[in-house]
């Protein structure tokens, strides 16, 4: 009989999951893609989710750009909907349009407070949080080229990679030999 390595009874292999809204120029799905591969996790949007499959995951990432200085309410709203849990583990990121110099780790953790706070209300424990700039031509940015034109660049996709390493020492999850290449 062959078990592929696992003993019968063993419990499943711990697994995580990306949630990201991401609109305009893509910016916070580039973001996802980079943490999903080094969590070995699939990329979902919140449309995507049943509230009910979050509790299948030892681990969830939600994602979003930020819009008027909290997550797009599709999020949102999936955190609303979202059951009960004791102490399951998520985390957060997001692109932001602001200009880099009012941007500091207060600012991004200002950004996530709402979706924090309904997630901690339903049990849920933040362990990580990440955020940077992304490209914004909202508004009549448009007309000058945009903020942030290039944005997220290769060093925000190798810190967005960085900080799902340390997802993974502080979990577990994902695949441990996985080769990591920035797109």
């Amino acid at each position: 009989m062959e078990t592929n390595g696992k003993v019968p009874g063993d419990p499943l292999p711990k697994n995580a999951l990306v949630v990201v809204f991401s609109y305009h120029h893509n910016n916070t799905e580039k973001i996802a893609h980079i943490i999903a591969n080094v969590l070995a996790a699939p990329v979902k949007t919140p449309q995507e989710v049943r509230p009910e499959e979050i509790v299948e995951y030892d681990l969830v990432g939600f994602g979003s750009g930020i819009y008027s200085a909290t997550f797009d309410a599709s999020l949102l709203n999936l955190a609303d909907r979202l059951p009960q849990v004791n102490n399951k583990k998520v985390f957060l990121f997001s692109t932001y349009g602001a200009p880099a110099f009012v941007a500091n780790r207060e600012f991004i953790e200002k950004n996530h407070a709402q979706i924090r706070e309904k997630l901690r209300a339903k049990g849920y424990t933040v362990i990580g949080e990440f955020g940077c700039a992304g490209w914004n031509t909202n508004s009549f940015l448009k007309y000058f080229g945009g903020l942030n034109k290039g944005k997220p660049d290769t060093h925000d996709l190798r810190n967005a990679e960085a900080f799902a390493r340390n997802l993974l020492l502080l979990t577990g999850i994902g695949n441990k030999n996985t080769t990591w290449k920035l797109p």
